[in-house]
């Protein structure tokens, strides 16, 4: 029986469509797509540096400072480790011989509790669904985090970065608002168990 590899990109695309799933991991038959944009892979690689110089200052970024719980995660080498999906916290479940991995943008510590946050970036004001849709992925890490041995408060952050403005000499002012929503690793758990009994 062949070892089967997740992640919470995948758990994304088997929950939106589980046919597609079945296609691209058994069949390596890809859903199309269509050209999209590399600035949110631009902004997400500034941003975590943003945050990583006021690491070194060990504070928070003035601009959600006081709106979150903890502080930025001053272990520099684990943040890096989690970072890369490869070395990102992990779940294995070896009975069914699965192994579940993602990355973290950001960890946040709180009186020694561990909290996913993730970047978004937005080109408008969010709507009721926005937070939602990313449930599954704060959930996911809660797991993550859990199976490594690290304790959580079971919520997690969503920061967004909004455009407001666009300023002399091409500044673009960001409007930039955490949002805390409570984790469930419990409902991550139940949808790689479900993801893996399609694949099997």
């Amino acid at each position: 029986m062949n070892e089967i590899r997740l992640s919470p990109t995948k758990l994304n695309l088997f929950q939106d469509c589980s046919l597609c799933f079945w296609l691209q991991e058994v069949k390596g038959i890809h859903r199309p797509e269509p050209p999209t944009s590399t600035l949110p892979r631009g902004m997400d690689l500034l941003i975590k540096d943003y945050f990583d110089k006021y690491r070194k200052l060990g504070r928070m970024p003035p601009e959600i400072e006081g709106k979150v719980d903890g502080e930025l995660l001053s272990d520099w080498k684990l943040l890096k480790k989690w970072r890369y999906w490869k070395t990102g916290p992990r779940y294995e479940d070896k009975k069914l011989n699965a192994v579940f991995q993602g990355a973290l943008d950001e960890c946040f510590v709180n009186n020694g509790l561990y909290i996913p946050v993730d970047y978004k970036t937005r080109g408008f004001e969010l709507k009721e669904d926005s937070l939602s849709y990313y449930q599954l992925q704060l959930d996911c890490y809660t797991l993550l985090l859990e199976s490594e041995g690290y304790s959580t408060p079971r919520f997690g952050y969503l920061i967004y970065f909004i455009p407001k403005e666009i300023k002399e000499e091409g500044r673009v002012e960001f409007e930039i608002e955490p949002y805390k929503l409570p984790t469930d690793p419990n409902n991550a758990l139940a949808v790689f168990h479900q993801a893996v009994k399609i694949l099997r």
